[in-house]
């Protein structure tokens, strides 16, 4: 057998030299033996290392900058409800009281037992480790804790701040470092009790692999807070810092065992277990003390909710109230121990989901997608943000699965956004009312061409073209009013008023309720946008209707309401951006014409989706070949939006099975629509039944004129005197009169009666008494005539209308809206 080799014989390897030379000068230190004169002068080579080193010394910082380390955020619902967690390392910092006694003694056990003994850096413990270096035992270190500690914050900087070269500064086995880590240790001694460096120590050191603070490590390993955790379990923790890979007890069972052994071996040898604690916990199997709880991070694990959360993070990332760059606002989310308030009720999110799932399931062999957005009227905060798509990154297993947040545009991580059909023509209707047209105006809704002439767009006029919508076959072709037109939600009426205004106007005022395309840029002014060509996100378009439900007050959608740091300190969260963009009268004029799409007629196009006996008013709309269908619609105190279509193109819905049903069609009215009814329903539970404001009759009616006498005139005079005291004139039958046959003998509405100016008056002409032969003619006229029997106002023709396909997007052809 060989001999052992003799220590005076061996090598003296680079780690030992250094031990010994900061073996020398900190004892030296620490013995006050560093002045002039008294280190070793006789010695002239050791005088002048001396020397050298002590000037280095005296030039090294005695402050340490000590930031509070990463720790992790976490985002909650508006009950208080966990959402995610996010973090760089998970970490949890908690207080010297929140900590086990037995993790304390542990950790002091087997890193440093003269710690409340030392003054930063231990001489004993230098001269004990660099003798056992450089006679051949195991290499041993002599590091205080506190030398750690300092150690650790100058790595947690190096990562903060994502600088390679400061980590290697703080790592690098040299003297300098050693000397900078001891007199920073002796300085930060000065200023720091034993017991926060102890608590500083445990909250920043690595206790697993992935689990940085003891608190993180408590929950990983044993799903318990470090105040509760047992001997047993504080010596194996303690064990795992000296190497969090070769202790870690999930992939290395044994040796973690063993190391947790070395451990209480240790806390009884300093006196800090009894022998019978000892006896007590090494019995105990690793395997029967873990109960092994993973600590997932970011919006995946907030299920349904994801998309919800993946919208907060970019809230955050995008505004630079919180940090200067983006990267600054990363840090300051995955390091700042934020606890981050949202809007998200947790009961309506569930609503959402399920009235979506109910619809259309995340695995319909459609491929169909549907999404839905709920927004609070006057303060802009999101109730719920949902889509029938699992969250995640699509795979083979999981084809439909995606991080594409169809309720947003791309600034939000979602798209581009989907052709909004006939729910773009509110916003001809409400210009046509700021206008100041009145919702019973009559407008031809007959299909007809209009010439790239007629139109006015006074901010893009190169985008004028021709343009040739279309109805529904069989609905449409009279005289409607705008109040029927938009019930019925005729393309026709709306093209037609429209072409009275500026396109721009329009435009301008969807912008200003909230409207957003999903690209971020400016809404296209076009004819065919006015049935629905623009492509737009479900959020902006609840959130514009919901500047109709707040009586013109439009705000800027808000996710976060409280934001604060590690401290509990508040963190200033930027304010909704409300303001006034329509005048009272016109948002309630828009309300009551938009209840009338509630109504119960089987031609109301929203009629699926009335929740009495809660008022409610919308909108439903389906773009060219039923290509994206939607509902919006909203009471005084909610609106929300759904879309339903598929997500990554425009492509005809219809002609398959739907949730186990076939469908040839598929338009707004048909599954948006009793998709909001569904979620309405549970939403509203509990909420005050509220009413609109009503209408003003000006706005109504319009201005009421006279209907002057015609009584005994040729058609051709009633039909002047009628133009001219501002109506529309329809000729209707002749009725049973005493007057020569063919003259005009009265009106509905009646002579003397007021009439809203604008409206059809019926002119009745004489068809003769139809009496025995001699008899006496009557007298009378303009409807007092017993024999006249004139009908009601004109009703026009009505209907649910689809409309016909076509490309809006390119400002030609035929209508947008199939609805």
């Amino acid at each position: 057998m060989a001999s052992r080799p003799s220590p005076r014989g061996r090598a003296v390897r680079p780690v030992q030299l250094v031990a010994m030379m900061i073996a020398f000068l900190l004892i030296a230190i620490a013995g006050g033996l560093l002045t002039a004169g008294l280190l070793l002068p006789a010695v002239g080579s050791v005088g002048a290392v001396g020397n050298a080193t002590t000037d280095l010394f005296d030039d090294l910082p005695t402050e340490l900058e000590i930031d509070e380390p990463s720790e992790q955020s976490v985002m909650l619902d508006a009950d208080g409800n966990v959402l995610a967690t996010f973090f760089a390392e998970n970490r949890i910092v908690v207080g010297f009281d929140e900590i086990s006694q037995h993790m304390k003694d542990a950790v002091v056990a087997v890193e440093d037992h003269r710690f409340y003994e030392h003054g930063g850096v231990d001489p004993d413990g230098i001269l004990r480790a660099t003798v056992r270096n450089i006679t051949g035992g195991d290499l041993e270190g002599a590091s205080t804790l506190t030398q750690q500690y300092v150690k650790n914050v100058q790595i947690e900087e190096s990562r903060v701040l994502n600088d390679p070269e400061l980590y290697q500064a703080a790592t690098e086995t040299t003297i300098a470092r050693k000397l900078r880590e001891a007199r920073l240790a002796i300085a930060l001694e000065q200023v720091r009790t034993k017991d926060e460096i102890l608590t500083g120590y445990l909250n920043i050191a690595q206790f697993g692999p992935s689990q940085w603070g003891v608190e993180a490590a408590a929950h990983h390993y044993f799903n318990k807070s470090a105040a509760d955790l047992s001997i047993a379990e504080s010596a194996m923790l303690a064990g795992i810092t000296q190497s969090p890979a070769r202790w870690d007890p999930v992939t290395n069972p044994e040796n973690a065992q063993q190391r947790r052994n070395t451990v209480l071996g240790t806390m009884l040898r300093e006196g800090f277990i009894s022998r019978a604690e000892y006896d007590e916990a090494v019995a105990i199997p690793i395997a029967d003390m873990l109960d092994v709880q993973e600590a997932p991070r970011g919006c995946g694990v907030a299920g349904n909710a994801a998309y919800f959360c993946q919208y907060v993070v970019n809230e955050i990332l995008l505004n630079d109230a919180y940090g200067e760059t983006v990267e600054d606002r990363r840090q300051l989310l995955n390091r700042g121990g934020l606890t981050i308030h949202t809007t998200l009720d947790p009961a309506k999110q569930q609503a959402a989901f399920d009235a979506l799932v109910g619809s259309v399931p995340v695995d319909d062999p459609s491929g169909i997608s549907m999404a839905l957005s709920s927004i609070e009227p006057g303060t802009g905060r999101i109730y719920a943000m949902a889509q029938n798509t699992r969250y995640g990154v699509a795979s083979e297993a999981d084809p439909r699965a995606t991080q594409v947040n169809y309720n947003v545009g791309q600034s939000h991580g979602g798209g581009s956004g989907f052709q909004s059909g006939s729910t773009f023509k509110v916003f001809t209707l409400v210009q046509w009312l700021r206008d100041g047209h009145s919702l019973m105006e009559r407008v031809n809704s007959a299909n007809r061409f209009f010439p790239r002439r007629d139109w006015t767009i006074s901010c893009a006029p190169e985008y004028a073209d021709n343009y040739e919508p279309k109805n529904l076959e069989g609905f449409g072709g009279g005289s409607e009013t705008v109040l029927e037109s938009t019930r019925t939600s005729i393309n026709t009426s709306f093209v037609v008023m429209a072409q009275q205004m500026d396109l721009c106007a329009i435009t301008g005022i969807a912008a200003d309720m909230g409207v957003e395309t999903g690209s971020g840029e400016p809404l296209q002014n076009n004819p065919a946008m006015i049935l629905g060509s623009n492509t737009v996100t479900p959020l902006s378009m609840a959130n514009a209707y919901a500047t109709l439900a707040a009586g013109g007050i439009a705000c800027e959608p808000v996710a976060i309401t409280r934001m604060q740091d590690r401290n509990g300190e508040e963190i200033t969260v930027p304010p909704s951006d409300c303001k006034r963009v329509l005048e009272e009268d016109v948002a309630n004029a828009a309300n009551y014409a938009l209840q009338s799409v509630m109504g119960p007629e089987w031609d109301s196009t929203g009629s699926t989706a009335r929740i009495p006996p809660r008022p409610s008013a919308g909108k439903t709309g389906t773009a060219n070949e039923d290509m994206h269908a939607w509902f919006i619609g909203y009471v005084p105190q909610m609106s929300t939006a759904v879309w339903m279509g598929h997500s990554d193109r425009d492509e005809q819905m219809g002609y398959e099975v739907i949730n186990g049903q076939w469908r040839n069609r598929v338009y707004g009215g048909l599954i948006a629509a009793p998709t909001w009814k569904a979620y309405m329903l549970r939403a509203t539970e509990g909420m005050p039944i509220e009413n609109f404001a009503p209408a003003s009759p000006r706005a109504v009616q319009g201005e009421r004129l006279r209907v002057p006498s015609i009584g005994g005139q040729t058609v051709e005079q009633a039909q002047q005197t009628l133009e001219a005291a501002g109506f529309t004139v329809r000729i209707g039958d002749a009725v049973d009169s005493g007057w020569p046959v063919g003259l005009a003998v009265a009106t509905t509405p009646e002579a003397g009666s007021q009439a809203p100016a604008g409206s059809t008056v019926t002119i009745y002409t004489s068809g003769g008494r139809q009496s025995e032969a001699g008899e006496d003619p009557a007298g009378g006229g303009d409807g007092e005539d017993a024999g006249a029997n004139p009908s009601g106002d004109d009703p026009g023709n009505s209907g649910e209308n689809p409309g016909n396909g076509g490309n809006p997007g390119e400002g030609r052809g035929r209508g947008g809206d199939d609805d």
